[in-house]
């Protein structure tokens, strides 16, 4: 570490208040009928228009989690038992009776769950955090733990006993069509679940431990709550406290409240993980000139809750050798294409780092955002840059929104180290509103003092529950960048359950140059307008349609236009939640410069009028055998694009699945011709909810590059993981050699959890 990085660490624990998780362990049992309970007291059915409340009960002795509700103190917990539909039938109770009971003691909080089913269950899917567990059957908790309508944890289990966890922030709006723009999927809180399947449906236990989530310490709590089930054989989704079809259970401002929890603790709230990183790699050049270096290597990573609501993070010679390969794109755009941050550091509580307009102009390459943690310990090509050490302060203090974050990377590829530091604030006004402020500073250590710093201030006001504006102001400073470096983005939508309409702006000046962030193009102003009714039959196939109408336009800061697209889409949902799609666009693409599509072709200057259109099939993604397919025939700058990606998978098992997709597309222009073809093969056998194996083999005919990683996962305790890593690639232009190795690498890290 730095002296800058470690004074930087010394001020954060200097703002330090003190305030463990248990050991968590998950078990997957045989069908097993448990004892039944005594009757316990049941919970009032709330009134017409008022949110449900339930009061958590103190045990007597903390439950085992075995999935079976077979302990007398699950008797003592209220029951919760009135669930209503939101899918297909608004409004009506449930047909398959649901029952939750609450219970906590000092260090965690248990959820007991009986689910009724008159029809076999669907369960195949074990491996956590997989998208399909969202599909079959399964059962959701949401606890908005400083009961401030915006944020939340949420917690998913399964007849099997998988899991899936994610961070809900700003009740997970706040990007384009979807609802998912502030979910973070890639947080693995440390909790426990186990299940059983019976003959008559299946149940469920279900532990937090209160150290997992965060919370303003008070005598006695009060959380928002809400219980979700999804029985995938009637395509029936049902809630506690009801929300309309046009949100999710991450609308936590209409979630129940948590009552009665009194005298909780986090304990020390300190954790410390070193890990040991041991390997080879085998570079071969040629046929006949090869090396090996060895890899070994040691770290560390540590957490310290400040307070009950902020975390501060340390991570010293930090290593990401588990992390997942990216998946490759095409890309056919002259803008630079956006791949996901997938490294935990980075992940958890990314929330409190970001501004700007995340998934707001997804159709359009205008996307612009001021801080991308793939920025750091990452070159452009993606290839990883050592880091040092860092030191991260993230959470909520009362109605504050802090993040502070100070990174130190080393030299890499000739190129000297940079120091990252980012500082985020944002506090709660209103009931479901914020305002705040970024500064970003990279320092590249070289002696010739180059900086590039970023300052930005936003708001995200809510007047009414379906009315949303976002705005910010940004601007830049970079050596020899002096003037029109600025950026202001706006953004007004309305959305219910018959509507969704949204107006975007955004401009970005020539000289903007946020280097920690993700801009794909300057120099521009958009304009972007979406008008979506979402009509929902009550009666046949179809449980939603999707048509719409979006219009972006594009000019330069002159005014004069660059760009324009009229996009008119009919989507259709089928009630097993098969989706078609249709799509037809007019594109308009003004090129002020050639553009090198390819090493021998070249598009000349001029403007360009396409008429583009696509269709979608995807069937539904709960069958054992599922299939993906979209044809899109377009023209393209004078020429044709024909493009066909297609995708089938099975699950032959609770244990195996896999999945085939290719993407190829056929470029004929005046300039030239080309074809790439892109194939991707998922392989996963799952041993237990703890134990996974997955490979990932691609191959790209444009590059003529055969990459595959095989990555094994054993969770050998919870928080300590075992990870067993295989990548290759080999690049050959002949098919004699697909299989042949040239760049080769085995890795083997260790994790350990101590916890206090």
């Amino acid at each position: 570490m730095t002296p800058q990085l470690v004074s930087r660490c010394l001020l954060f624990v200097a703002l330090a208040g003190l305030p463990s998780v248990a050991a968590a362990q998950e078990h997957v049992h045989p069908p097993a009928a448990p004892a039944k309970p005594a009757t316990p007291p049941a919970t009032t059915a709330p009134t017409p228009g008022e949110r449900p409340s339930l009061r958590a009960v103190l045990a007597t002795e903390s439950p085992k989690i075995d999935g079976v509700l077979d302990e007398a103190v699950w008797a003592s917990a209220h029951l919760v038992d009135q669930f209503v539909q939101q899918e297909p039938r608004e409004g009506q109770s449930g047909t398959d009776r649901t029952e939750v009971r609450v219970l906590y003691d000092k260090g965690r909080l248990f959820i007991g769950v009986r689910a009724y089913a008159s029809l076999p269950v669907t369960a195949t899917e074990m491996r956590r955090d997989a998208d399909r567990l969202f599909d079959e059957d399964n059962f959701q908790v949401i606890v908005d733990t400083f009961h401030d309508s915006r944020n939340g944890y949420m917690f998913l289990t399964t007849p099997l006993g998988a899991k899936l966890e994610q961070q809900v922030f700003d009740e997970g709006e706040g990007g384009g069509r979807g609802t998912t723009a502030n979910v973070n999927r890639n947080w693995d809180g440390i909790w426990e679940s186990a299940a059983r399947i019976l003959p008559d449906g299946w149940t469920a236990e279900i532990a937090i431990p209160f150290s997992t989530v965060r919370f303003v310490p008070k005598d006695e709590q009060v959380w928002g709550i809400n219980f979700q089930r999804h029985v995938r054989r009637k395509n029936e989704t049902v809630m506690w406290a009801p929300i309309p079809k046009a949100y999710t259970l991450t609308k936590v401002s209409l979630a129940g409240e948590l009552q009665g929890l009194s005298g909780i603790s986090r304990g020390l709230d300190l954790r410390l993980k070193p890990f040991f990183v041991g390997g080879g790699r085998n570079l071969k050049s040629s046929p006949s000139v090869s090396s090996f270096d060895a890899i070994h290597d040691v770290g560390l990573d540590a957490r310290y809750g400040v307070t009950a609501g902020l975390n501060m993070d340390v991570t010293i010679n930090t290593d990401f050798a588990q992390v997942e390969v990216d998946e490759q794109q095409v890309n056919l755009t002259r803008f630079g294409l956006f791949y996901p941050e997938k490294r935990d550091f980075f992940l958890e509580n990314s929330n409190f780092f970001t501004m700007g307009t995340g998934s707001a102009f997804t159709s359009a390459p205008v996307q612009t955002d001021l801080f991308f943690s793939r920025r750091i310990g990452l070159s452009d090509a993606g290839t990883p840059i050592p880091i040092l050490g860092g030191v991260r302060l993230a959470g909520k203090s009362g109605k504050n929104n802090i993040g502070v974050l100070d990174i130190q990377a080393d030299a890499a590829f000739g190129k000297p180290g940079d120091n990252f530091f980012v500082s985020r604030y944002s506090r709660d006004v209103f009931k479901r509103s914020r305002v705040g402020a970024l500064f970003i500073n990279k320092d590249t250590l070289d002696g010739n003092s180059h900086f590039n710093r970023t300052f930005g201030v936003d708001a995200n006001l809510a007047p009414s529950a379906n009315l949303q504006i976002n705005s910010y102001l940004a601007k830049t400073e970079t050596p020899g960048k002096d003037g029109k470096d600025l950026a202001y983005y706006g953004r007004i939508a309305y959305r219910d359950p018959k509507w969704n309409v949204w107006l975007n702006y955004l401009d970005v000046q020539e000289n903007f140059n946020a280097e920690a962030g993700f801009v794909q193009r300057t120099g521009i102003r958009t304009t972007k307008a979406y008008f979506g009714p979402t009509p929902r039959p009550t009666k046949g196939s179809v449980k939603l349609f999707e048509p719409m109408y979006v219009l972006t336009y594009t000019t330069d800061q002159a005014n004069r236009m660059v760009g324009r697209q009229h996009h008119y889409m009919l989507g259709t949902t089928l009630r097993d939640d098969s989706f078609i799609n249709v799509i037809f666009q007019q594109t308009l693409d003004v090129l002020d410069q050639p553009f090198r599509i390819r090493p021998t072709v070249v598009i000349p200057t001029g403007t360009y009028q396409m008429n583009e259109m696509m269709f979608t099939f995807n069937t539904s993604p709960g069958k054992r055998v599922y299939e993906r397919l979209t044809v899109a025939p377009n023209q393209f700058y004078d020429g044709t694009r024909l493009t066909i990606t297609a995708a089938a998978g099975i699950r032959a098992s609770s244990r195996f699945a896999t999945e085939l997709q290719y993407n190829r597309n056929d470029v004929k222009m005046p300039w030239g011709n080309f074809l790439v073809n892109l194939s991707t093969l998922r392989v996963d056998y799952t041993f237990s909810p703890r134990m996974t194996i997955r490979s990932l083999t691609q191959y790209n005919t444009s590059t003529h590059e055969v990459t595959n990683n095989v990555r094994f996962n054993f969770i050998y305790r919870p928080g300590s993981d075992l990870y067993v890593v295989y990548n290759d690639l080999s690049q050959t232009g002949l098919p004699a050699d697909i299989f042949g190795k040239q760049d080769r690498q085995l890795v083997v890290k260790m994790t350990y959890l101590l916890q206090r």
